[in-house]
C-alpha cells in the first residue's frame, strides 16, 4: 500500500475524496481538512445511511492507510475494544513454569502479564506503529454503547494513550486519524465532543446526490440515475417512520440497474420497494397510487433539471 501525504487545502481534501469516489460538500471537506492538519479527533453526527462511515473508509483508502475499525454495541468493554490476557495460554506457562521447578512468583507473574500474551484490540492497535504511518482509527456508531465507555475514550481521544495496569502506559508515537460517528440515539456527552471537532452530516440535496450515483453508479443509464435521485428527494418529503439515505438511494438504484430498468416504471419500483424502504409500515404507505404520483413528480424534476 502506496502512503500519500496529507492534502494541503480544502480543495484537495475535496478532490481526494473524489478521487476514491466519496462527494463532499464543502463543508464536510473543510471539516475533514481541519481534523487532518490539525490532528483533532472529528465526530460525525447524522442519520443512518447518509455517508458517515465511508468518509473513514474513503480516507483510509485516498491515503494509503490502514482502516482499523471497532464498531460499537451495547455492553460493549475494555477486553472487547482495547485489550484483554490470553488467559488460556498463561494458564499453561504457569502450569508449565510449576512442572519445570520454578518457584519465583514475581519472575512467574512478570513472563505471564507480557506482551506476548497480550491480545490486542482494535483501540491499542490503533496505538502502535504502523508501517504506512499512523492508521485511520473508526469509532463506529458510538451512540449504542454507554457513558462509562465514552469515559474511557477521554484519554484515547485527548493523549492517544491507554493504561494497562500490569504493563504501564502504551502512547502512540505518532497520532492515529480518528473519526467518530453516532446516528444520534442519544445525546454524546460534552466532555467526548469539546474534544473533537464536529460536524453533522445531512442528507444530500438533489444535484450532490446525482453526482454521488453518477460517481458510484458510471454505467446506470442517466435518466434512470435523474429519476431515481428526484423520486427519493420526493420520497424523503413524505411522512415516513424512517426516510432513505443515500446508501439506499445506491442499492436501490443497482438493483434497477441489475433489473435492466432504463427509467422508473411503477410496477417494478412498487416490487423492488424493499430495497430502499426497511419498514413495513412506510412500505405499506407508499402505496401504487403513491409510487405513481412519486414517479410522475420524478420525471417532472428530471425533466426541469436537464
Amino acid at each position: 500500500m502506496t502512503t500519500s501525504p496529507l492534502p494541503a487545502s480544502i480543495d484537495a481534501t475535496a478532490a481526494l475524496l473524489l478521487r476514491s469516489g466519496y462527494v463532499a460538500d464543502r463543508a464536510l471537506a473543510t471539516v475533514v481538512f481541519l481534523a487532518l492538519r490539525m490532528g483533532r479527533p472529528l465526530l460525525l453526527e447524522g442519520e443512518a445511511g447518509v455517508g458517515k462511515t465511508e468518509v473513514a473508509k474513503t480516507l483510509a483508502a485516498a491515503l494509503g492507510r490502514r482502516l482499523i475499525r471497532l464498531q460499537c454495541y451495547e455492553g460493549l468493554d475494555l477486553s472487547a475494544a482495547v485489550y484483554e490476557w490470553n488467559y488460556a495460554a498463561q494458564m499453561i506457562a504457569i502450569r508449565l513454569a510449576e512442572a519445570a521447578g520454578e518457584s519465583d512468583k514475581a519472575a512467574i507473574a512478570a513472563d505471564v502479564f507480557s506482551e506476548r500474551y497480550l491480545l490486542r484490540r482494535p483501540l491499542l492497535e490503533a496505538l502502535e506503529p504502523q508501517a504506512d504511518g499512523p492508521p485511520v482509527l473508526l469509532v463506529d456508531e458510538l451512540d449504542r454503547t454507554d457513558a462509562a465507555f465514552e469515559a474511557f475514550l477521554l484519554e484515547v481521544l485527548a493523549d492517544h494513550q491507554v493504561t494497562i495496569p500490569e504493563l504501564g502506559t502504551v502512547k502512540a508515537p505518532a497520532p492515529p486519524i480518528i473519526l467518530l460517528t453516532s446516528n444520534r440515539t442519544r445525546e454524546i456527552h460534552d466532555a467526548l465532543k469539546r474534544r473533537c471537532l464536529y460536524h453533522w452530516v445531512d442528507y444530500p440535496d438533489a444535484a450532490r446526490e446525482l453526482t454521488i450515483l453518477r460517481t458510484r453508479l458510471p454505467d446506470a443509464p442517466a435518466r434512470l440515475t435523474a429519476e431515481v435521485v428526484a423520486f427519493v428527494q420526493a420520497l424523503r418529503r413524505e411522512d415516513l417512520f424512517k426516510v432513505p439515505g443515500v446508501a439506499e438511494t445506491l442499492d436501490w438504484a443497482s438493483a434497477l440497474v441489475e433489473l435492466d430498468a432504463v427509467a422508473l416504471d411503477p410496477a417494478l419500483a412498487g416490487d423492488t420497494l424493499g430495497v430502499l424502504l426497511k419498514y413495513q409500515d412506510d412500505i405499506a404507505r407508499t402505496d401504487a397510487p403513491r409510487v405513481e404520483r412519486l414517479i410522475e413528480e420524478a420525471r417532472q424534476a428530471a425533466r426541469a433539471a436537464g
